[in-house]
């Protein structure tokens, strides 16, 4: 018997769902999240979270609500920082080891790279911006990355962080066409070696309304 429509919905919307990996927060992301709001480090700007831990991004507007989340690509290569003056090297002329997402707290500001209309640039001097998946070469299979249930496949790019096309264009591009705060976690690092501050939160905690302080 055909479905109704009602019904024709429902499984398209569970299927559809079922493509969508689970994304959880690794306790480093908990961590940051709570001094971001302890602080209001985010200057009133949206900000936007990679977990590259958990191969994933949380976008906030600038009063802290979660507008949404989605699984990233992240560089291939397993380390915080970038190599010194890699923003002016050709991808050919980039090992390996070197196509690294850097891990830090950054300025992010919306413009072109070549071949894109629209990049979010996150770290423009080593050329680390995030973006719509690319999907030129098919072989690496990117956007089947991006919907697979595992995060050991999401390690593929030079450096940048790729997320899907609608979320980039109806979320990330609009929220942050004044600008905004990424901050990425870190990998190899502890979280209070990229983030020194965050030693803090335990006593910004207490600070807060409802809490008790001893004197």
């Amino acid at each position: 018997m055909p479905l109704s429509l009602p019904a024709a919905a429902a499984e398209a919307d569970a299927e559809n769902a079922a493509l969508e990996p689970e994304l959880i927060n690794s306790p480093d992301a908990d961590r940051l999240l709570q001094w971001i709001a302890a602080t209001g480090d985010n200057g009133e700007k949206p900000y936007i979270v990679i977990d590259k831990q958990a191969a994933a991004m949380l976008l906030f507007d600038s009063d802290g609500t979660l507008l949404g989340e989605t699984p990233v690509l992240i560089g291939v290569g397993v380390g915080d920082e970038s190599t010194p003056g890699i923003g002016a090297k050709s991808l050919s002329e980039i090992g390996t080891a070197e196509r690294t997402t850097p891990a830090g707290r950054f300025a992010a500001h919306l413009g072109t790279a070549v071949g894109w209309k629209s990049v979010l640039w996150v770290d423009y001097a080593g050329s680390v911006a995030l973006h719509a998946v690319v999907k030129d070469n098919k072989k690496e299979r990117r956007p089947q990355r991006l919907k697979s249930e595992t995060i050991d496949d999401n390690r593929i790019t030079y450096g940048c962080i790729n997320i899907d096309t609608s979320f980039y264009l109806k979320q990330v591009k609009p929220s942050f066409k004044e600008g905004g705060m990424v901050y990425i976690l870190p990998e190899e690092k502890s979280l209070e070696e990229v983030f020194p501050l965050v030693r803090l939160l335990p006593f910004l905690e207490q600070g807060q309304p409802g809490s008790t302080v001893a004197s």
